[in-house]
């Protein structure tokens, strides 16, 4: 399935509102994560902010080191929080990701 002209224009709107300095290469990966198939039926804002999430933690912070190094899921996820918010406050994001949000 292709993604429609319309929801390409949601994404962009709602990357622009989120992430307002957040650079282009970033922001690239980002919008092809939010058009991905599993988020593609969400409504743009929540499929941005959820691909910014995975996106953060898997390119800029040490989420994967700490996989690799026998930590769990949840617990991982725990210890990168403040990286993951630096990174947003970096960007001047208009959310930061709290420490009992819920994820799908």
């Amino acid at each position: 399935m292709r993604v429609s002209t319309a929801r390409q224009r949601a994404v962009d709107k709602a990357l622009g509102v989120l992430l307002p300095y957040a650079p282009y290469a970033d922001t690239k990966k980002i919008r092809a994560l939010a058009n991905d198939r599993k988020l593609r039926t969400l409504p743009a804002p929540i499929a941005v902010w959820l691909a910014t999430i995975t996106h953060v933690r898997h390119e800029h912070s040490e989420y994967d080191a700490l996989l690799t190094e026998g930590y769990d899921r949840e617990a991982a996820r725990f210890f990168v929080l403040d990286q993951i918010n630096a990174v947003l406050t970096g960007w001047r994001a208009t959310r930061l990701l709290e420490p009992d949000e819920d994820e799908i």
